[in-house]
């Protein structure tokens, strides 16, 4: 944990360097495109800080109020951050409104699209460590602030060309055109991570090669029992929380069903770390035909 908190840490300033970038190729242009893209990295400095408020909160060990542990504080931040993104496009529409209205010339263009470049470069680096990081902590909240940043370098190399065009053309209107372009793209990302947020805050099922997965540890490490149904699983935040029915002869006794229970969860330690297992034993009786893992 204590990497991961590092990791959001360094988000923070690498966000502030790629800010004050991209704030001052806007401020020397006065580009409605390059707002866009300043605002965007502004949003990108929040959601930091929000990510490492996050990994703090679910660090908390399990407490009273909280049995099942803090973790889901990620998904959280994620969502957050999606409306910040929200916010960002609609002001980033606002503006590019007001410039379509008013268009006026760019100035010291070439150094304004040069210090863009330079921060979209920065971004597409960084994101590269944090998906890294995330795969390896399984932090929804570092994966969010990766995925925000790629779309930032999206939308920064789709505004450096939009503002090179500008320049090369003299067509003032392509300015606006691109920031409400740019805006809606970060609209459209905003809403993806909500959603992807909002699923995981509902308890979504892991994806069919995961579910697949457990199925498969499960049907190879049962041997002895009849059959395991009634799976049900649920991810907070790095931890996903598996319980199953297990189907045994109703002869068996109980520290026999009690070392298939321990030999199915060393294979879940072993194959899925970040996984809390939970098997409820029944006798043969209770077998069902339905959707059952026979073993």
């Amino acid at each position: 944990m204590g990497s991961a908190h590092g990791i959001a840490r360094l988000s923070i300033l690498v966000g502030l360097v790629v800010m004050a970038l991209k704030g001052a190729a806007w401020w020397l242009t006065g580009s409605a495109a390059l707002y866009s893209d300043a605002l965007e990295t502004l949003v990108n400095v929040a959601a930091s800080a929000m990510a490492l408020y996050a990994l703090t909160v679910a660090s908390r060990p399990a407490d009273d109020e909280h049995p099942f542990g803090h973790a889901k504080a990620e998904f959280l931040a994620a969502g957050t951050e999606g409306a910040l993104i929200v916010a960002a496009a609609a002001s980033i529409l606002q503006h590019a409104w007001v410039t379509w209205l008013a268009p006026h010339p760019l100035e010291a263009p070439l150094a304004g699209i040069a210090m863009n470049a330079g921060a979209s470069v920065i971004n597409l680096a960084w994101a590269q460590v944090l998906f890294r990081a995330a795969r390896a902590s399984r932090s929804p909240a570092l994966a969010g602030d990766a995925r925000h940043l790629m779309a930032d370098v999206a939308t920064g190399v789709g505004v450096v060309l939009g503002v090179s065009l500008v320049v090369v053309t003299g067509k003032l209107w392509l300015d606006p055109a691109v920031a409400a372009a740019t805006a809606i793209y970060v609209l459209w990302s905003g809403l993806r991570l909500i959603g992807r947020s909002a699923g995981a805050l509902m308890d979504e099922a892991p994806d069919a090669a995961t579910m697949g997965h457990i199925r498969a540890i499960i049907k190879a490490n049962a041997q002895g029992a009849i059959e395991a149904h009634d799976l049900r699983t649920r991810q907070a935040g790095r931890l996903t929380f598996l319980e199953f029915h297990l189907v045994v002869p109703s002869t068996m006794l109980v520290t026999e069903a009690h070392d298939i229970c321990d030999r199915i969860e060393g294979a879940f330690r072993r194959d899925m770390a970040h996984i809390a297992v939970n098997i409820h034993v029944e006798p043969a009786h209770k077998a069902k035909v339905h959707d059952a893992i026979v073993v």
